[in-house]
């Protein structure tokens, strides 16, 4: 891995969470107080629960159905609490003259067999409906949490409980219910609670399947290795993770506890006579339905609506984070961003062809020309990326974290996260550019002309499913072959890889294999449809060295055998040696050097690629080896804060007034190599290197002191 940069300013972002760890001197670094007129440290205004309320708030306000459920849920609470200060008639008063009349301007939702106003009668019950609702809501969700967040401390306790559970969900709630109603009466209140207690066995058998796999996180063992008490661990680590799935359950109970209430009123079991409810008004109206529909309208709608609302917001809340992100495009957003990208690459093509020889990539080749990836309407992430990758080549993307390997990697199969999308620029494979496709055509080259190695392979693997089924069911989709037929050659896939065992393999799952058998199925899943091009979003940073090594083994052989190109995404220049034939070094979203990989590691041209050298103890020989590693001042600044000059110039040892204008990617005078720095020539000239920059004095007499203690 590459050295990380020296420890940032106090008032600097904090580095990525994937960056690489800090240099073991960094620690002994003096903690910076802050001045008299700074704010004093306190603590945090924004936690995980304002985090989450944040989250919350917008998937349900940017839903259509939830923002409208809240509405009208909350419409509905206030006229009811108010009801004493607006409603025009008390709900046992009666208008002989106006018996089962429709709406008037007197009544105006009309009236009931006795004349009483139904606009009344249906908003002093709302209050009550919902407020003893609410009380199954409580009691269900609260209970079944609860229970499950006990249960997932352990085996024995989860067995109890279980058992128990499993004996409540056995039981007739129907008949629970009536029997508690013939022996204490009709005390709704109490009657919703037992609804609650019935109901948290199911609520309970949601929550512990998460809960269990809360505690199975490696941030839980920590906090046991801290010494953290299981009540400790269940309220600070787990109990946030089950929070969304709380939230959507209880919108649904809610919704199920209004519907049992008043189908208990309509049979007979509501509230008594005169006191209104909606299910006992639903039952009045039903004897009349033939001589005044109308009287079931009005009640029906309101509880009909309710109900819906409360499915709104639960749906809206269960959503997926991205689902309603707000910078999403609408779709004429999409289709005019197509077609500006499509000009856009059309006239980068054109430059390009103007500039090059004009000539078309050949089959099986990718050419990338003024590629920039952004956010919708706003920052740009990556911009002007061109570089080229013939077939049977292995193309290598090298940087820091945060310099847009992997915005790049991913823009070339159109799986960029939601909300970010290519923005200019050209993706040219087989004669069409991928950057302006349409998601059909993606799904057509995906798989069959591109694949994806991911740096973790149980992102690619199902863990629900078996390594054969997953395979074949891979094979059977791209390569239009019978299940005999898929069988045999995901053996033979699995044998390509390396896997020796490739029958009782095919039987396992994603879990039971070890790190780097799991990577060599990835790889047999990616080349189950046959691509031309591999793109490996390092493919080795989660695996041991040895297990390394026969990776990129792997890897060799298959671009020997088959033919096939590779773009590798990685951190690591011993493997750009190992096994690149050309490279490209990004920085800040743009490429700063590219050229054959013997001329950049022997001649590189660009400080940034200098500065990644020398801080490689694997660049050295032994003899060469320094007594100290280079390191590069400061951190790769965020998207907003690129300069419009060199992006590298705040970090450079060779910086100067130059770079202060804009930097074109020039010929670096090394075969068909390019170099974005104005004083490239300069320093090949001179021959200078990337210096080690010294320890501070205070930092090694603490480093001394703690070796001599």
């Amino acid at each position: 891995m590459i050295p990380n940069v020296a420890p940032a300013p106090a008032d600097s972002a904090p580095a990525p969470a994937d960056s690489a760890p800090a240099p073991a001197d960094s620690a002994a670094a003096p903690a910076v107080q802050p001045t008299s007129g700074a704010p004093k440290v306190g603590r945090p205004k924004f936690g995980p629960r304002a985090a989450f309320g944040k989250l919350s708030a917008n998937r349900l306000f940017a839903s259509p159905g939830g923002a409208a459920g809240v509405v009208w849920l909350a419409a509905i609470v206030v006229a009811s609490l108010t009801a004493q200060w607006w409603l025009p008639y008390k709900t046992e008063d009666q208008d002989f003259t106006a018996v089962l009349s429709g709406p008037t301007a007197a009544h105006w939702l009309g009236t009931d067999e006795l004349g009483r106003d139904l606009l009344s009668r249906i908003f002093a019950a709302a209050a009550g409906t919902l407020g003893t609702s609410l009380i199954t809501v409580i009691v269900g969700v609260g209970l079944g949490t609860a229970l499950a967040m006990v249960a997932a401390g352990g085996d024995r306790t989860e067995g109890a409980i279980s058992r128990v559970t499993e004996v409540m969900m056995s039981l007739p709630g129907t008949v629970i219910i009536l029997a508690v109603i013939g022996a204490v009466g009709t005390n709704i209140p109490l009657i919703m609670a037992i609804l609650g207690v019935l109901i948290s066995a199911g609520i309970y058998r949601v929550m512990l399947g998460q809960a269990k796999s809360l505690q199975s996180q490696l941030y839980v063992d920590a906090a046991k290795v801290d010494g953290v008490s299981a009540l400790g661990i269940s309220l600070r680590h787990v109990l946030p993770g089950l929070t969304n799935t709380v939230v959507v359950q209880s919108a649904l109970i809610f919704a199920v506890g209004m519907l049992i209430q008043a189908g208990l009123a309509f049979i007979g079991f509501g509230p008594p006579i005169p006191q209104p409810s909606w299910g006992g008004m639903i039952q009045g109206a039903s004897q009349h339905v033939y001589d005044a529909p109308w009287l079931m309208v009005p009640t029906g709608a309101v509880l009909a609506l309710t109900v819906l609302a409360a499915n709104a917001i639960g749906n809206a809340l269960g959503k997926a984070p991205n689902a309603y992100v707000s910078h999403l495009p609408s779709a004429a957003a999409r289709r005019r961003r197509a077609r500006t990208v499509a000009e856009a690459g059309a006239a980068a093509g054109a430059a390009g062809a103007a500039a090059d020889t004009g000539a078309i990539p050949a089959k099986g080749q990718l050419s990338v020309r003024g590629l920039s990836v952004g956010v919708d309407g706003g920052t740009p992430l990556v911009t002007d990326v061109s570089f080229d990758v013939g077939q049977g080549t292995v193309l290598g993307l090298v940087g820091e974290s945060g310099c847009g390997k992997t915005m790049t990697a991913l823009s070339l199969l159109g799986l960029l996260p939601a909300g970010v999308a290519a923005t200019g620029g050209q993706i040219l494979w087989n004669g069409k550019n991928l950057a302006a496709a349409t998601e059909h055509d993606l799904e057509n080259i995906r798989g069959r002309d591109i694949a994806l190695i991911s740096q973790e392979p149980m992102r690619a693997l199902d863990p629900m499913f078996t390594v054969g089924y997953q395979l074949t069911a891979a094979i059977r989709r791209l390569r239009k072959v019978g299940r005999a037929e898929a069988r045999a050659q995901a053996l033979g896939l699995l044998e390509k890889v390396g896997i020796v065992d490739a029958n009782r393999i095919l039987k396992t799952y994603p879990h039971q294999i070890s790190g780097g058998m799991a990577q060599r199925v990835a790889i047999a899943l990616a080349l189950s449809g046959r691509p031309r091009l591999l793109v490996a979003d390092e493919p080795t940073t989660a695996l041991d060295v040895t297990v390394q090594a026969e990776i990129l083994s792997l890897l060799r052989s298959l671009v020997k055998d088959t033919g096939m190109s590779v773009v590798m995404v990685t951190h690591d220049l011993g493997v750009v040696a190992d096994i690149c034939d050309n490279v490209a070094v990004m920085y800040a979203g743009q490429v700063v050097e590219s050229g054959r990989t013997a001329n950049i590691l022997d001649n590189p041209r660009h400080p940034y690629t200098l500065a990644l050298l020398a801080a490689d103890p694997h660049a050295n020989t032994a003899a060469d080896m320094p007594e100290r590693l280079a390191t590069i001042s400061g951190q790769v600044p965020q998207p907003k804060d690129w300069p419009t000059g060199c992006r590298f110039m705040a970090r450079c040892q060779f910086a100067g007034s130059a770079c202060a204008a804009p930097v074109p990617l020039l010929s670096s005078g090394s075969e068909d190599g390019l170099v974005r720095c104005v004083k490239a020539d300069e320093l090949a000239v001179e021959g200078l290197a990337w210096v080690a920059t010294e320890v501070p004095t205070h930092r090694v007499l603490k480093i001394v002191e703690k070796d001599l203690a």
